[in-house]
């Protein structure tokens, strides 16, 4: 079992803490609007609606809706967490918490979710994609 997987109650929860040369405020950019969350995140949202409880669409096969999820925190420059739904893997929690440190910030970013089984490729994949957020932080203007 990686470092990153812990079992938390009945669920399981990869955990990755991150520090970037970026203020929480680019930061929180970076992980909350669509056209720079669709550049390092697995899914692209077509819509995201700002508030706990808004709904985030992502873009289906050939431009038909896809996958939703909930927002179900939402303070700015500090925490954004959402609930998705995938069928054939069940409910996923995701929770990405900033914190200011120094002239950047240090996130901390939980993915929890029920079944373990396929925890190592999905801690490998997000590993890639939290290589890709830090690219697309030192891009963004």
């Amino acid at each position: 079992m990686s470092d990153a997987l812990r079992r938390v109650g009945d669920q399981w929860a990869l955990r990755f803490e991150r520090r970037f040369a970026h203020p929480p405020e680019r930061v929180w950019r970076a992980i909350t609007e669509p056209e720079h969350l669709g550049r390092w995140y697995p899914l692209t949202p077509a819509e995201l609606a700002p508030r706990v409880g808004g709904a985030i669409v992502f873009e289906g096969e050939d431009g038909a809706p896809g996958p939703r999820a909930e927002i179900t925190e939402f303070l700015p420059s500090r925490v954004f967490a959402l609930r998705e739904y995938d069928e054939e893997t069940g409910t996923h929690g995701l929770r990405l918490e900033l914190e200011p440190d120094g002239e950047g910030c240090r996130m901390v970013f939980t993915h929890t979710f029920a079944d373990d089984t396929w925890a190592a490729q999905t801690e490998t994949g997000w590993i890639a994609c939290l290589d890709e957020l830090g690219r697309v932080l030192d891009e963004m203007g």
